[in-house]
């Protein structure tokens, strides 16, 4: 007989169909409430845009995992995931070597540097990572202790977590650093800082009043920054300085930077782009930096032009600038020369009252003096082609970068001041439909998801968080939301996906371009917090996340926190890993790891976890 309603009747099936209505309508209520909007879902699977480059971001955004839901006002506690026991074991063991403490795999990969055939252009300070990966824990420094707290961090820090003391009988004489104790103390000097920084910062507004520290000026690039004194005492002033020097002979200079919580990264001027887009820095400073800015036909300097914003300002402070020797003399005029041809102009060349002295240059805003001048042939145009922003292991060019413009051909502007750059439109963002809706929906996505969960309901003691990583920043979004806190945060974009950088840097804010695939110019245990949004997806897909976690290992300090969101099937492939690393995890809706390195390292006897 067919099972029809009326049949079902006949036979006095009425408990059949009440149960089957029921079902139905506890069906349909599901799909109703799960396809209500949620403010942690920015992006949906179902959204599309006209823009081939907005298609391209949201498809790099979060699509699929589910949203954490609050439990009708009670916040849920993140859960302790403990060590599954019949996990696979890992046999850990540390790094060897001279260099073991300190280790930089791409900085450190001393057969490779070895068997280059030049250094005279930097090449040995630049990257050259080992393959394979190593896979090695490096070991902590005798008697290291979680950091000084910030801002008492910028002023001293323990001497056992940097214990290097040449850069302090090397620049004993000006005030760099010194050794007070157990602690390293920065008195705020520096070789062109005679009269200390502060003095000399306000020298440099005095001279040239339109930079407007923290308002005009935002983003600094500081060239050759020593213990980034310079770029410390600025974020008094709302300015936040990249400060960047190689791994050389003036020994740890970036790792003093990160102990005393002041943003750095380990870059150098050679044969291959900075890591940083173009047009970014409102401001680049060089006191002393000891680079031949008009070596091999200007490229350095045509680097500063490429990554320097349109009316931006370079500021260098050098004895070429205040003395008459005849070196000097002929450096400046090779000097004269190269910002003649790429239109710079100098807009003030002064003395201070110790005798220190610098000149400024500006960027031109428009490109009629590129069509005016008489010799291209010294600093040529780039090509179009050239235009885009790709400076991941790209040889440095011999040309004039073309001042950017948007998809109408209309010149870009300065960005609004500070603050209000921050959450304003970006000079960069796309034309496009589509870019700038997204853009704002994505600023108010993190500003409700860092309120109503990483502020809240994740188990971190921000109080002891000061260096924070961005692995995959997008728009930059996150550290946008944390901006009133007393941290800074790196912002990486990572090179597989759509290039967000300009943005963030039109934003206020600062980051470079990277690879995951490989280590990272830092070194080890120099962040308190990595912060990984969506991540893995694409990464896993290119490399082992075996490599992935050791580097973050090396990276992030002990007591520090790496925060993963991500779907569970990432999430169960990273907790094994980070629970035979001796790390305490938690889980906040499904969608959270949250990790805690502790001091653990493997000792011989005890290497597998």
């Amino acid at each position: 007989m067919a099972i029809t309603v009326p049949n079902l009747i006949k036979e006095r099936k009425f408990p059949f169909i009440l149960t089957l209505s029921v079902l139905l309508l506890c069906f349909a209520f599901l799909i109703f409430t799960n396809t209500k909007s949620n403010p942690y879902l920015l992006f949906t699977t179902s959204t599309t845009s006209t823009s081939t480059t907005t298609s391209a971001l949201q498809s790099s955004l979060p699509s699929s995992p589910s949203p954490p839901r609050q439990n009708d006002g009670v916040a849920a506690a993140a859960v302790v995931i403990n060590a599954d026991p019949n996990s696979p074991r890992i046999d850990w063991k540390l790094c060897k070597g001279t260099v073991a403490v300190d280790f930089i795999p791409c900085l450190d990969n001393f057969k490779a540097i070895k068997a280059l055939k030049a250094r005279r252009h930097m090449e040995h300070r630049e990257r050259h990572c080992p393959d394979p990966n190593p896979r090695c824990l490096v070991p902590l420094p005798a008697g290291h202790r979680i950091p000084l707290p910030w801002p008492k961090s910028r002023d001293m820090v323990w001497y056992n977590n940097v214990p290097h003391p040449k850069l302090v009988e090397y620049k004993k004489d000006q005030n760099w650093v010194r050794k007070s104790g157990d602690y390293l103390v920065f008195p705020g000097g520096g070789t062109q800082f005679k009269d200390g920084v502060i003095s000399y910062v306000e020298f440099i507004e005095r001279t040239l009043p339109t930079v407007e520290w923290g308002r005009h000026i935002r983003v600094i690039l500081d060239v050759g920054c020593g213990v980034a004194s310079f770029g410390g005492y600025l974020l008094d002033k709302n300015v936040i300085t990249m400060s960047f020097a190689p791994k050389d002979e003036h020994e740890a200079q970036i790792q003093f930077a990160l102990e005393r919580g002041i943003p750095a990264t380990l870059s150098v001027i050679g044969t291959q782009k900075l890591t940083f887009p173009d047009n970014a820095y409102d401001l680049i400073h060089c006191a002393r930096c000891r680079v031949h800015w008009d070596a091999d036909g200007g490229k350095p300097l045509l680097e500063l032009n490429r990554i320097l914003r349109p009316g931006g300002f370079f500021v260098w402070s050098a004895t070429p600038v205040y003395r008459d020797d005849e070196r000097d003399q002929n450096i400046w005029k090779a000097m004269v020369a190269l910002t003649k041809s790429m239109c710079w102009k100098v807009v003030a060349r002064t003395v201070d009252s110790s005798g220190i002295g610098l000149v400024i240059y500006q960027k031109p805003v428009s490109p009629s003096c590129y069509e005016k001048r008489k010799n291209n042939n010294y600093a040529p145009l780039c090509d179009q082609k050239d235009g885009k922003n790709s400076s991941w292991y790209v040889p440095l060019s011999h040309c004039l970068s073309l001042l950017p413009v948007d998809s109408k051909g209309n010149l870009f502007s300065w960005p609004m001041p500070w603050p209000k750059r921050l959450s304003s439109k970006p000079p960069s963002l796309s034309t496009e439909s589509g870019a700038e809706e997204m853009f704002y929906e994505d600023t108010k996505h993190w500003s409700d998801l860092v309120s109503d969960v990483y502020l809240n309901n994740l188990t971190i003691n921000w109080s002891s968080v000061r260096n924070v990583m961005d692995m995959n920043a997008h728009y930059g979004g996150f550290a946008a939301a944390l901006i009133d806190l007393p941290v800074w945060v790196m912002n990486v974009i990572p090179i597989d996906v759509p290039d967000t950088l300009s943005i963030i840097f039109d934003r206020g804010l600062i980051g470079i371009y990277h690879d995951w695939c490989e280590s990272l110019n830092t070194y080890p245990r120099t962040y308190d917090l990595l912060h990984s949004s969506f991540l893995f997806r694409n990464l896993t897909q290119r490399c082992d996340v075996l490599d992935v976690i050791v580097e973050m290992d090396r990276i992030l300090r002990p007591g520090g926190y790496i925060v993963v969101q991500d779907n569970m099937e990432i999430i169960n492939k990273l907790s094994p890993i980070l629970h035979s690393l001796h790390w305490s995890l938690t889980l906040y809706k499904d969608q959270f790891l949250i990790g805690k390195k502790g001091f653990w390292r493997p000792t011989i006897g005890e290497s597998k976890s």
